[in-house]
């Protein structure tokens, strides 16, 4: 954004702190103008033809652009990602154990990425790490939603668990 000196057309279209129309003038006249006003001329539009610049208070819209963008941050909330590592041969309690430390990243918000790796021979068992898949998901179903069903991609299976949406 061009102000003050920085604005090299010879013409502009001035706009009044207000929002008014001042009409087009020449960029010295309207320079002056600021100066006497105590505000800044910032070139709003510069493609316009001529160019639009208004009058502000630029380290007032600064301060207020800035200000915003600092709450849009403070209320954005990043959803972070956790994985738990399955496998087509785990035993029932491995599975509980794994169930229960899902649950807790559910709890605290997080998405969660359940994977099985085939070695071997076991990538000719696909069906197998899906009732792996569909057991753990049975055992978390109150607090999940899946957001993708487990789908096997070359050596590996892969699941995604979403939190419950709040009630």
């Amino acid at each position: 954004m061009q102000i003050n000196e920085e604005i090299r057309e010879p013409k502009v279209r001035m706009v009044d702190e207000n929002g008014g129309q001042l009409g087009i003038m020449d960029t010295r006249d309207a320079l002056d103008l600021a100066e006497r006003k105590g505000l800044d001329m910032v070139m709003v539009s510069p493609g316009a033809n001529p160019p639009v610049c208004r009058l502000m208070d630029y380290g007032k819209y600064m301060f207020d652009k800035e200000k915003r963008e600092k709450e849009q941050r403070k209320n954005q909330r990043v959803i972070e990602t956790k994985e738990i590592r399955l496998s087509p041969t785990i035993d029932v309690h491995d599975l509980e154990i794994r169930a229960k430390q899902c649950l807790g990243f559910l709890k605290s918000g997080c998405k969660v990425k359940v994977s099985i790796k085939f070695r071997g021979r076991l990538i000719t068992k696909g069906d197998m790490g899906e009732d792996v898949m569909n057991a753990f998901f049975k055992m978390v179903e109150s607090d999940a939603v899946m957001e993708k069903a487990p789908k096997q991609e070359g050596r590996n299976m892969f699941m995604f668990i979403g939190p419950k949406a709040a009630k």
